[in-house]
């Protein structure tokens, strides 16, 4: 018998731009972007598809878009500017992503051209994925308007929609081409979604950098009180550290960790559970509650580091607990461990915290202790 090997090695670079007023006529950095990109000499086209939640916050941003093209024609710009509903429901109901494909194919956008994407995490997740199964992908550029998606999800290379009930089931790993995080899309924010965001940077602080956690704690009226300058500080190094994450470990997530889900198991299921009532920030606070106080329980951490961080996170607003969690004796949040497992490949592979800082990955999980925890937060309130 014979047999052929092939290997192969696919670099891929872009960056994640911070700026203010992104299509304001004085700002040349979208502009400058796009015609330093690729081919010179190819005329490329651009088609724009916003969150029906931003496009109602700014109503002047098509306009914009189109004056800014105006002024730096380096692209055709597509004349329809696609607007569709964002958050989790964009994500549950195939016909949104078929609307993405739709107007890839109508305004002919190829290879060498763009889809730039405004909105959540969510409504990235779905264009992204529907950007990545046309032509077998076309270049995607991310503008993330909440906290949330510019602490994490729009700076990483997932994309996804749910199905069968199931949270990103179905999804690919395409990086974007680029990332741009505009702090005037942050202001019309309403608290909860200002808020949401800062669980991202707690959860990968306190696997990676205690002295971004301490930050963290030193700041929590500032960012409650909308300081914009330390909320830019926060989303900066929040998205630095998922980036070299991503650079740095398993990006395509070929093996089974996945420690920047920390807290992210319980959290996938709580928001199927509240029928998505609860942000995913929310729900991500929730779940790395969750997985301290189980931290604790297991002797990893001390009852003052598990109480530190309970208080950083409800300093912020948010929620330690929410009824779902002990629905049906806490069988339904079994069910989600069973799911996350399901969706690693076979092997259970939870980060926990081994101290404050620095995670742990587990391959196991004792459920009589995760239903103690969820006693405990009950507790709480």
């Amino acid at each position: 018998m014979q047999s052929l090997e092939q290997y192969f090695q696919v670099p891929f670079r872009y960056q994640v731009i911070f700026s203010k007023g992104l299509f304001q006529q004085d700002n040349p950095v979208f502009k400058d972007f796009i015609l330093n990109f690729g081919l010179a000499d190819f005329r490329k086209r651009i088609i724009f598809v916003i969150d029906k939640g931003v496009a109602d916050a700014h109503p002047n941003l098509t306009s914009e878009i189109v004056q800014y093209f105006d002024t730096y024609p380096v692209a055709d710009l597509a004349p329809e500017i696609l607007i569709l509903p964002g958050g989790e429901v964009c994500k549950n109901d195939p016909r949104f992503y078929e609307e993405v494909v739709r107007v890839i194919d109508e305004h002919r956008i190829d290879r060498h051209s763009f889809v730039a994407c405004i909105g959540g995490g969510a409504f990235l997740d779905m264009s992204g994925y529907a950007a990545a199964i046309s032509h077998r992908g076309v270049k995607f550029i991310r503008i993330p308007s909440t906290v949330l998606s510019q602490n994490d999800s729009g700076v990483g290379v997932k994309n996804g929609v749910n199905y069968m009930g199931k949270k990103n089931f179905l999804g690919t790993f395409a990086p974007p081409v680029a990332v741009f995080n505009d702090v005037n899309l942050l202001a019309t924010l309403n608290d909860r979604d200002w808020r949401s965001g800062i669980a991202e940077a707690i959860k990968v602080a306190l696997i990676k950098d205690l002295a971004f956690f301490q930050w963290l704690e030193e700041n929590t009226s500032a960012m409650n009180e909308r300081h914009e300058a330390v909320m830019i500080e926060q989303i900066y190094r929040c998205a630095e550290l998922h980036m070299q994450h991503i650079s740095s470990g398993d990006p395509f997530e070929l093996g089974s960790a996945r420690p920047l889900d920390f807290g992210h198991w319980a959290a996938h299921k709580l928001e199927y559970l509240s029928n998505f009532e609860i942000r995913h920030g929310e729900a991500v606070a929730i779940g790395i509650a969750l997985d301290t106080a189980y931290s604790h329980e297991i002797g990893y951490l001390t009852a003052e580091e598990r109480d530190r961080v309970i208080t950083v996170i409800r300093r912020l607003g948010f929620d330690t607990y929410h009824p779902a969690l002990a629905e049906n004796d806490k069988a339904n949040l079994f069910k989600g461990l069973q799911e996350f497992q399901e969706h690693l490949g076979g092997q259970l592979c939870i980060t926990l915290l081994e101290k404050l800082g620095k995670g742990k990955e587990v391959h196991e999980m004792n459920f009589d202790l995760i239903k103690k925890s969820v006693d405990f937060l009950a507790q709480l309130g």
